[in-house]
């Protein structure tokens, strides 16, 4: 199983290269990391503020597919880069970017998210598109030179997310006669299944690496028919005809995905990791994937609106595993022990509640729909917030045990 590397005590002596260079450059996670959280604290209540009229603010893309597009494409691709620029460097024993190309690369992603608030459309565009296909290619080549074939499909992603993203911005230009949404929808999906591979893969090495004498039986049927299964909901879902007889089979196969991804998470015994908050906030978030995917079901039986099973994959479980791993890969790769704080716990527990307030209070009580977002953003903010104030100190600095990166 190939992972992020389980990391040391800080009291070990370190036998690696002294480190060199500024600090938040070193590594791909400590910037993308930090700038994925100053967005979310800042886009969220900015969100809202607009979707409420309290703001007035001309942007190069209507509100709604400025939040949209820019909590996946900005927010959750951050971290997904970071991750990756991170991973590879462990799965390959390559070096990655560092120094001056990652401070470009980091400047690209920031450059493209003022743009969207300040530039005109044309430049927003260029720059946004511009990050995708750079580092799939980065990453491409090293994993090449590394004969590590395993994880080429990660950068075949990154490269379908940049189509997506270009399909984007030609629908909004009137380019392509095609709803921005769809697209979007093809992004999630594609998230959503970075997040299910990379989950299998680090959530039950984790648990098992935190609870001793533990031996997961991970069988490896139900992981593919889990991964194949929502593969094919999603797949359904983003381009399937909105028709009464392929509704009822999109929505059957998102049922069946739903169910498989169940027992896949019974498999890694999420009941276990109640006391670690670390881990439980893993399985928790991952939990969300087949909440998701079942309310897609019903909006696609006609019983609900899209928008639940949206942002049930979009905040509890997209935010909810971004929480997570940045916290984790943080402390792990600042050299601190892989042990959270109150303040961390707490951080998950609003990002959780931040996504059933979100997801719940409009499907019970449609009206509330203002209120609910006012109480999400509120607890999403704190939650970015509290990161801020802990991690913003340890990605500026060298890593507690001396190590580079």
């Amino acid at each position: 199983m190939t992972t992020l590397p389980l990391h040391a005590s800080p009291s070990e002596p370190s036998a690696a290269p002294q480190p060199r260079g500024w600090p938040l450059l070193r590594l791909g996670f400590r910037p993308f990391y930090l700038g994925a959280a100053v967005f979310a604290l800042l886009a969220i209540p900015l969100w809202v503020a607009l979707f409420l009229g309290q703001w007035n603010l001309t942007m190069a893309l209507p509100p709604l597919l400025w939040h949209a597009h820019d909590m996946l494409f900005g927010f959750a691709i951050a971290v997904i880069l970071g991750f990756l620029l991170t991973a590879v460097k462990a799965w390959t024993g390559l070096a990655t970017p560092r120094g001056a190309f990652l401070g470009a690369l980091a400047l690209l992603w920031l450059a493209a998210r003022v743009a969207a608030v300040t530039g005109p459309y044309t430049l927003y565009a260029v720059l946004d598109l511009a990050l995708l296909p750079l580092v799939a290619a980065v990453l491409t080549r090293l994993l090449l030179r590394a004969r590590n074939r395993r994880n080429l499909p990660l950068a075949g992603m990154l490269m379908l997310l940049a189509l997506a993203n270009g399909v984007f911005h030609l629908g909004v230009t009137g380019v392509l006669e095609i709803s921005p949404l769809v697209p979007l929808h093809a992004a999630l999906a594609l998230i959503v299944m970075i997040e299910c591979v990379i989950a299998g893969r680090v959530i039950p090495a984790f648990t098992m690496s935190a609870t001793p004498g533990l031996k997961l039986q991970v069988r490896a049927p139900v992981e593919r028919a889990a991964m194949a299964l929502t593969a094919l909901g999603l797949l359904l879902w983003v381009f399937a005809p909105a028709a009464a007889g392929w509704n009822l089979v999109g929505g059957l196969a998102l049922l069946l995905a739903a169910l498989a991804q169940v027992v896949r998470l019974l498999q890694w015994r999420p009941a276990i990791t109640r006391h670690r908050p670390i881990l439980w906030i893993l399985h928790l978030s991952h939990a969300w994937i087949p909440f998701g995917l079942a309310l897609l079901a019903a909006a696609r039986f006609g019983w609900i609106g899209v928008s639940a099973g949206v942002h049930a994959l979009a905040i509890g479980a997209t935010a909810g595993l971004i929480i997570g791993m940045i916290t984790r890969t943080a402390r792990g790769h600042t050299g601190r022990v892989l042990q959270v704080s109150r303040a961390e716990t707490t951080a998950y527990v609003l990002v959780m509640l931040a996504a059933a307030v979100r997801v719940l209070l409009p499907l019970a009580l449609p009206t509330w729909l203002p209120m609910a977002l006012v109480l999400s953003a509120a607890g999403w903010s704190v939650a970015f917030a509290i990161y801020l104030f802990i991690y913003t100190p340890w990605l500026l600095k060298t890593r507690f045990d001396g190590k580079d990166g």
